[in-house]
């Protein structure tokens, strides 16, 4: 046997095909199993404030694209993937500012998890599944994923709701691909494990409507306590969305988030915060679309965002957009967002002022 034919025999072994072209060797991968796939995304991003924040570190209300006057790692992920029609299974392992920001109060290497989960079809004839395991969160139109999002930057109300969460799930889809149904146990709100003292279990839905390929309806809710037993405080949020391409070129997408939490442990009396947003986008060709945002947030009390100021906190925000498909699999895309509060709460050196005006470019490849 020659020199090739044994390298060929033994990436056969391994998985590889390969044949010989007269002094070059081309090996080419082949899928090993039909159920498996493997996948990845990374997005890099530079972002100035011009609030130019001391500890290079963006207001703690944000958790992606947070740092600021550097090349940073946003979201780098790799992915594998198992379905075979009756069994389903997802790992993610991740890393970036994103997973430091949002993930900062869980333990160890659960930091790094984006994904893991599986799940079982309980009908032949339904597609009815039960899953259980640390999934994406069931809440809202935007994901850590920023290519799969309108705007480079995430709302105020994507940034201030879970972006992941954990326990079991049971969902179904209509034949027709109209309608998902799904009821959640959750671990808590954006929780992997629970925190210390929390002896409550929390519950979401979705309901999806999706009558044609332009229009997309969306209700999500939470219901549950996010806090030990002694500091009870039952949490009740839902999440409103409406995604629809009126032409070809023109899309727009409105959202609205409600949440109340009782002020106190077994009070009949709430803390309430809501928030609404309006995105549209317009494509100027296959490789080109520009986007444009208007967002507010109104949390008077704290319950979300703590300013410990008279107002609390009640933000404006405007953003433009430009992106361009470098290839299918590559979107440059580059962002000027300004937002506007009622009381002094942002810093600009030592002072407190009320506005916040900051540029954002960011390179994301999916493979």
């Amino acid at each position: 046997m020659t020199t090739k034919h044994k390298i060929t025999a033994f990436l056969s072994v391994i998985g590889l095909s390969a044949f010989a072209q007269e002094d070059s060797l081309k090996i080419i991968p082949v899928q090993i199993n039909p159920n498996l796939t493997i996948s990845g995304y990374v997005e890099t991003y530079y972002a100035y404030d011009f609030n130019e924040p001391e500890n290079n570190t963006r207001p703690s209300f944000f958790y992606s694209h947070n740092r600021h006057n550097e090349v940073a790692l946003n979201l780098g992920f790799i992915k594998v993937g198992y379905d075979n029609g009756s069994v389903r299974a997802n790992l993610a392992l991740m890393a970036g500012t994103y997973a430091n920001a949002n993930l900062a109060a869980e333990e160890g290497v659960l930091k790094n998890v984006y994904e893991a989960n599986a799940g079982v079809k309980l009908s032949k004839k339904a597609n009815l599944w039960v899953d259980a395991g640390i999934f994406a969160a069931h809440i809202g139109f935007e994901s850590a994923v920023g290519k799969d999002c309108w705007t480079l930057t995430r709302s105020m109300l994507a940034d201030n709701s879970p972006y992941y969460e954990s326990g079991a799930k049971i969902s179904y889809t209509s034949p027709s691909g109209e309608w998902f149904v799904s009821g959640l146990i959750l671990n808590g709100w954006q929780r992997i494990q629970r925190p210390d003292g929390n002896k409550t279990i929390a519950f979401g839905h979705q309901l999806t409507y999706r009558p044609n390929s332009k229009v997309t309806l969306n209700s999500s809710s939470f219901i549950g306590n996010d806090k030990p037993e002694a500091y009870k405080r039952m949490r009740y949020f839902h999440n409103l969305y409406g995604q629809f391409q009126l032409t070809e070129s023109f899309g727009l997408i409105g959202g609205f988030d409600i949440g109340a939490e009782q002020k106190s442990k077994g009070s009949e009396s709430y803390n309430a915060w809501y928030s609404p947003v309006l995105i549209a986008q317009y494509r100027l060709n296959d490789k080109m679309a520009i986007g444009l945002r208007g967002e507010y947030y109104c949390d008077e009390n704290g319950v979300i965002v703590s300013t410990y100021t008279a107002n609390g906190f009640k933000t404006f925000g405007y953003s433009a957009n430009f992106d361009y498909n470098i290839y299918d699999n590559v979107v440059w895309r580059l962002e000027a967002r300004s937002l506007s509060s009622k009381d002094d709460i942002f810093l600009k050196g030592g002072e407190a002022v009320n506005t916040n005006t900051f540029v954002t470019t960011a390179l994301a490849i999916s493979f």
